[in-house]
C-alpha cells in the first residue's frame, strides 16, 4: 500500500502541495490527472524519493519493486533490444554474477546461477522484450539500432519498452502516449489492462484513461481528490459535487443578503440593535462557500475562412516520397470545403508525408496537385515549436506576425489562448512543451486559413486545452485533416477517415470505434485464430513469435473489414430507409390526429390517408427488422 500523509511542499513562494492525504492500495490502476503545473510529475518525484516533502511522510512497503518511464537519459550505444532488457535490473545482476563465477571457475555458484536465470526467466527475456517493441511499433530491424540512432520521440518509447520490461510491483506512467499512434496506444492499453501491479499514470487522452483507470485521483489547490471509477465517472462525480457546490454558494448568498438587510433596517432601532449584533456575529462565522467558477481557462476560436475555393485540394494519381524512395503512390482524393478527414495507419505508414504533400512542403515525384486559389494552409507539426524564436516573447511573435494589430487586440487573443500577461510577456525559452504548442496553434489560427492540417495537435496539451481545441475545430467552418491518437478529439471533430497502408490511400467505410476495435490486439489475435493472453505479462508472457507482426496485423484488419463492409452497408441502407420513412409516416399521423381532417378531407382521401400510414408502418416495421439484424450479424463478427 502507498500512503501520502500531510504532505507539504514549496518551491520558492510557490506552495506546491500543502497537507495532501493519499492512499494507493495494491492492484489498483489510479489517474493522476489535473491542470499542467499542479504537480503531477512532482508527485511522482516524491514517491520516487528523488524530491523530499518539506512535510508529511511518503510510506510504502520495503519490498515494493518500483518501475518508472523515464522522460529523459543520455545517449547510448546499446542495441534497442538489449535496452529494453537492462529494466529487468535482477536479471542483469544475475547474469553479471553467472559471468564472474564462469570466470573464476566456481561451479556450484555457476549451478546456483543458471537455476536463478531460469528462476527470472532469462531465457524468454528477449522474446518478451521483443513483444512489447513490436508493441510500440518498433520493426524487427529497429531492433538492433543502437539506442542513440533514434530520434527523441522513438527514444521516449524505448524508455517505456523499457519500464514495461521491468518487474513491478509499482509502474509509474508519465504520459506515456505522448508519442505512440493509435495504434501503439490500443496495445498498450491492453498490456496495461492485464498488468497484475499497482499503477500510477498520468496521461492527458481521456479514452486512454477511461480504458484503464479504476480510480482518478484530481490534484488541485495543493489537494489530491480521490474519485472511484474512470476519468468519465471522475468528471460525471464532480460535476455534481460542483453543482451542489455551486447551489449550497447560491444558497449562502441568499442568507448573507438577508442577514445584510435585517441589519441594515434594524442596526439603528435600540429595540432590535442586540439582534442585529447578534446576526452581524453569525455572519462573520459564517464559513463563505467559494463559488464555482467557469473551469477552464482557455476560450479559443478558429476564425472562418473569407474564402474557399471548391475543390481546395485535389491529389489525381499523387506518388510522394524522400527522393528515390516512394512512400505512397497512386493517390487520388480531394478535399472539399468543410470536409472533416481524420488520417489513420500504423507508425511509419506514411501519414506525416501524406499531410507534408497537402501542405506543399513535399512535392509529388508524379502526378498532380492542384490546389485552389481560396486554399490557404494552416499546418501544424510538433517540429513547428522548436522554429520559435526561443529569445522572443509570445506577445512579440504575435505582433510580428501580425503588425497591423493593436497591441491590445494582441493581448486579448492570447488570453483566449491561456496566456495571460505575465505569461505572455515572458521569452519562449521558458515556455513548456504544452506552452509553445498552444503558441503555435494561435499563431495558426489568426491567419484564418481555408485547411488546417493538423499532425498530432494534442501532444503536451491537458485536458483542459483538449476540451477546448476540440470545441474550437467543431465550430470550425474551414475544412481539416488531422492526425491524432486522441479518440475523444477524433470522435468529435472527424467525420470521414483516410486509411495509410500499403504504401497508399483510401477511404475506409468505417467510423472510428469501428477502426479502433478492428485494430485492437485481442480482436487481431483472434481474427488470426491465436490463443487469447491472459497471463500477466511481468511474470509469463507469450513468446513475440506468437504475436502478429506488423504485416499480418494490417492483413487481418484488412479481413475483417471486407467482412464487415456488406453488413455496414445494409446498416446504413436501413437507417436511410427509417430516416425517409419516419419523416413521411410522422407527416401522416400529425394529419390523422388533427379532427379536422375527418371532416374537412373528402372520404376518399381520407380513406388514402389511412392506407398510406399503414403501409408505411409495415415499412419502418421492416427498415427496423433489416437494421436490427444487420447490427446483431455485425456486433456477431465483432466479438
Amino acid at each position: 500500500m502507498l500512503t501520502i500523509s500531510g504532505l507539504g511542499l514549496k518551491r520558492g513562494p510557490t506552495t506546491i502541495f500543502e497537507n495532501l492525504n493519499l492512499t494507493v492500495h495494491p492492484g489498483q490502476k489510479v489517474a493522476i490527472v489535473g491542470r499542467n503545473g499542479v504537480g503531477k510529475s512532482t508527485l511522482f518525484e516524491l514517491v520516487l524519493r528523488t524530491v523530499q516533502p518539506d512535510t508529511g511522510d511518503i510510506g510504502r512497503p520495503a519490498g515494493w519493486r518500483i518501475a518508472y518511464m523515464a522522460q529523459e537519459v543520455g545517449a547510448s550505444s546499446r542495441p534497442a533490444l538489449d535496452y529494453v532488457i537492462d529494466g529487468d535490473h535482477e536479471l542483469r545482476k544475475a547474469e553479471r554474477d553467472l559471468a564472474a563465477a564462469e570466470a573464476e571457475g566456481r561451479d556450484m555458484d555457476i549451478a546456483n546461477g543458471h537455476i536463478r536465470l531460469d528462476d527470472l526467466g532469462a531465457y524468454s527475456a528477449e522474446a518478451r522484450a521483443g513483444e512489447i517493441l513490436f508493441g510500440l511499433g518498433f520493426s524487427a530491424a529497429d531492433t538492433a539500432r543502437p539506442f542513440a540512432d533514434f530520434s527523441g520521440g522513438w527514444r521516449i518509447r524505448l524508455n517505456l519498452a523499457q519500464a514495461l520490461m521491468t518487474p513491478a510491483d509499482l509502474l509509474m506512467l508519465d504520459e506515456p502516449t505522448n508519442h505512440l499512434d493509435l495504434e501503439a496506444t490500443l496495445w498498450l492499453e491492453t498490456w496495461l489492462q492485464r498488468f497484475p501491479g499497482t499503477l500510477l499514470v498520468i496521461a492527458h487522452d481521456r479514452e486512454f484513461l477511461d480504458n484503464i483507470a479504476d480510480v482518478t485521483v484530481h490534484l488541485h489547490h495543493g489537494q489530491a481528490d480521490v474519485y472511484r471509477g474512470n476519468y468519465s465517472a471522475f468528471e460525471s462525480q464532480r460535476a455534481e459535487a460542483l453543482m451542489l457546490r455551486q447551489a449550497a454558494f447560491s444558497k449562502q448568498q441568499r442568507e448573507i443578503a438577508h442577514i445584510h438587510s435585517f441589519v441594515d433596517r434594524f442596526r439603528a432601532k435600540a429595540s432590535k440593535a442586540r439582534q442585529a449584533q447578534s446576526r452581524l456575529k453569525a455572519l462573520e462565522r459564517m464559513e463563505l462557500v467559494a463559488p464555482v467558477h467557469a473551469d477552464s481557462p482557455y476560450h479559443l476560436t478558429f476564425a472562418s475562412p473569407e474564402r474557399m475555393s471548391n475543390p481546395l485540394i485535389s491529389l489525381d494519381q499523387v506518388s510522394v516520397g524522400y527522393g528515390a524512395h516512394v512512400v505512397l503512390q497512386n493517390v487520388r482524393a480531394s478535399i472539399l470545403p468543410g470536409a472533416r478527414i481524420g488520417v489513420m495507419g500504423a507508425n511509419g505508414a506514411g501519414k506525416s508525408t501524406l499531410l507534408k504533400c497537402l501542405q506543399g512542403a513535399l512535392e509529388p515525384l508524379s502526378g498532380e496537385v492542384v490546389r485552389g486559389a481560396h486554399s490557404a494552409i494552416g499546418y501544424f507539426a510538433q517540429h513547428q515549436m522548436e522554429t520559435l524564436d526561443a529569445s522572443a516573447t509570445g506577445l512579440a511573435t504575435l505582433q510580428d506576425a501580425h503588425p497591423r494589430q493593436r497591441e491590445q487586440w494582441c493581448r486579448d487573443y492570447l488570453g483566449r489562448w491561456g496566456f495571460p500577461k505575465n505569461l505572455a510577456e515572458r521569452p519562449i525559452a521558458t515556455y513548456s512543451g504544452g506552452e509553445r504548442a498552444r503558441l503555435v496553434l494561435s499563431l495558426i489560427a489568426a491567419e484564418k486559413p481555408a485547411i488546417l492540417v493538423l499532425d498530432e495537435p494534442t501532444n503536451h496539451l491537458d485536458l483542459d486545452m483538449r476540451e477546448a481545441l476540440a470545441l474550437a475545430l467543431q465550430d470550425y467552418e474551414g475544412a481539416m485533416v488531422i492526425v491524432a491518437h486522441d479518440r475523444s478529439l477524433l470522435s468529435r471533430t472527424v467525420n470521414e477517415l483516410w486509411l495509410v497502408e500499403h504504401g497508399t490511400v483510401t477511404l475506409i467505410d468505417a467510423d472510428l470505434a469501428d477502426y479502433a476495435d478492428l485494430h485492437n490486439p485481442a480482436k487481431l489475435r483472434a481474427a488470426a485464430g491465436l490463443p487469447e493472453l491472459k497471463s500477466a505479462p511481468v511474470a509469463t508472457t507469450q513468446a513475440a513469435g506468437n504475436e502478429l507482426t506488423a504485416k499480418e496485423r494490417r492483413q487481418a484488419a484488412a479481413q475483417q473489414r471486407k467482412q464487415e463492409q456488406p453488413l455496414r452497408k445494409s446498416i446504413r441502407q436501413a437507417e436511410a430507409e427509417l430516416e425517409a420513412v419516419s419523416a413521411r409516416l410522422a407527416d401522416a399521423e400529425q394529419k390523422l390526429a388533427d379532427p379536422e381532417a375527418y371532416n374537412s378531407l373528402p372520404p376518399g382521401e381520407l380513406d388514402e390517408l389511412i392506407r398510406m400510414a399503414g403501409k408505411l408502418r409495415k415499412t419502418r416495421d421492416a427498415a427496423e427488422q433489416k437494421w436490427l439484424e444487420a447490427s446483431e450479424a455485425l456486433e456477431r463478427l465483432q466479438s
